[in-house]
């Protein structure tokens, strides 16, 4: 079965009828929702395949020589879109099953010239990754996305790419979309230490090396998700990391390696898990298990500052596949508390702010979120948008300079419209506020939540969520 532009599930695909340059607010569809205080939540569900390792299984396996088989990948639309463009750029890649795909790789250096643009439409992720595999072979791609997509600067990840030989060709400012990029006909190894704590720039200049002679090394000095180097040595890369001071890693990538097709089961993913977490944490009497959660320690700040604030979260049947780890979570109700969370925790957690403000709202007292510069250039600037979420509520918040202070009194008032600026993680965390709000909270466009967890309302409501 070919790559198709909508998910298995059918719920996937907001419309995109505008011109990619108009700035929009909703999709041209808007799919409004209300969420409504419920009974406990219970059940047990699995939350969707991680969309980190699902764009990194597409993406190896697309350079591996081989096949591939991945079972659990994430089907929402950013993961699609980079299956697609692996096809595009001379991969074979199948749906072979519910969340079950096979990739035959071209091998490291291999891709083919693609004949149109590569559509990453809202991902970033996808996007930058696949500059970065683009970089280190002799072809040039044009790269595009949807309007919040070509607001966000690439210039981050380009400016190593650059030194080791890619070309951008042309492009807007600071380097967003769409841009054409010309890879390297001989990629040089570089040393790069990241500006920032980013897997993405990690994960580009990696990509890139596979293709260049010698030896790539990034140095981070605050560690971000290790998911790209644990992958590539799944595949058969040699690549080592090692501690760097207090809080960094140097990871080093032996370049021309010839990977092989892999095995890659995909765990649920931890981002995607936060919302019926909070969800079951905050609506009284809830007890919900999730199945095979990631617990990588680089992805789960949100699981520790849960804890702190006296979160009921257990782990149980811990296993790892392809490196990663994972266990069952077992979620209760419980009473939260106010606490403040380091900066450096920031990398393990940062798309679940959003959701842990939530939870902040409900607790009793302050917490206080420190270091959050990385909200402000997602799909929105979300550390804004968090705050506008919770004040229309009734929630006492306030954003100083990149911290994030919200004041809990324990219960939420709600009965606010939350407008989602095409955030599908503002939508989710909206949601979840109203499973517990004194009065029903609304969202005014929940079409977005496709692009990563497509079936979130049913799955809410198969728990006892009452959204309408």
């Amino acid at each position: 079965m070919p790559v198709t532009g909508r998910g298995p599930c059918g719920t996937c695909g907001p419309a995109f009828k505008a011109s990619k340059d108009t700035i929009l607010t909703h999709s041209d569809q808007p799919r409004p929702l209300q969420s409504r205080a419920s009974g406990p939540l219970t059940g047990k569900v699995r939350v969707p395949g991680d969309k980190s390792i699902s764009h990194r299984a597409l993406i190896l396996g697309a350079l591996a020589v081989g096949e591939t088989k991945i079972s659990g990948l994430l089907e929402g639309e950013d993961v699609l879109n980079t299956a697609k463009s692996m096809q595009a750029l001379g991969a074979r890649v199948a749906r072979t099953g519910d969340f079950a795909w096979t990739v035959n790789g071209v091998g490291v250096g291999g891709f083919a010239q693609p004949k149109g643009a590569l559509d990453f439409g809202n991902s970033g992720t996808g996007c930058r990754l696949v500059m970065g595999a683009v970089a280190g072979c002799p072809i040039s791609a044009v790269f595009d996305g949807d309007a919040s997509l070509r607001s966000r600067p690439m210039r981050r990840i380009l400016d190593p790419l650059e030194q080791m030989g890619a070309r951008v060709v042309s492009g807007g400012e600071g380097g967003r979309l769409p841009l054409t990029l010309q890879g390297a006909r001989d990629p040089l190894p570089i040393t790069y230490k990241t500006p920032v704590a980013s897997a993405q720039i990690k994960s580009a200049v990696l990509l890139a090396g596979l293709a260049a002679p010698g030896t790539t090394t990034v140095i981070e000095s605050e560690a971000s998700r290790d998911h790209t180097e644990l992958m590539l040595k799944h595949f058969g890369a040699d690549i080592t990391s090692v501690q760097e001071g207090q809080h960094g890693r140097r990871i080093t990538l032996q370049g021309q390696p010839e990977l092989h097709g892999a095995t890659v089961v995909v765990p649920a993913d931890p981002s995607s898990a936060a919302f019926p977490v909070v969800a079951a944490l905050i609506a009284e009497g809830s007890d919900v298990i999730l199945s095979d959660v990631m617990t990588n320690p680089l992805r789960t700040g949100l699981f520790t500052t849960l804890r702190e604030m006296g979160a009921s979260i257990e782990e149980n049947d811990v296993r790892r596949d392809a490196g990663e780890p994972m266990a069952q979570l077992r979620v209760r109700a419980s009473k939260l508390r106010g606490v403040e969370v380091p900066p450096e925790r920031a990398p393990s957690m940062i798309d679940e702010y959003l959701v842990l403000a939530v939870a902040a709202a409900f607790a009793e007292g302050t917490t206080i979120m420190r270091g959050l510069q990385e909200l402000r250039v997602k799909e929105s600037d979300r550390l804004e948008a968090t705050a506008a979420m919770l004040r229309v509520n009734g929630v006492k918040v306030e954003v100083s300079g990149d911290d994030l202070i919200v004041e809990g009194r324990g219960h939420v008032p709600g009965g606010g419209v939350v407008a989602t600026h095409m955030d599908h993680r503002i939508a989710m965390s909206a949601l979840v506020m109203g499973c517990a709000s004194d009065q029903p909270v609304s969202v005014d466009d929940t079409a977005f939540i496709a692009t990563s967890f497509p079936d979130f309302i049913p799955m809410m409501r198969s728990l006892g969520a009452e959204f309408s």
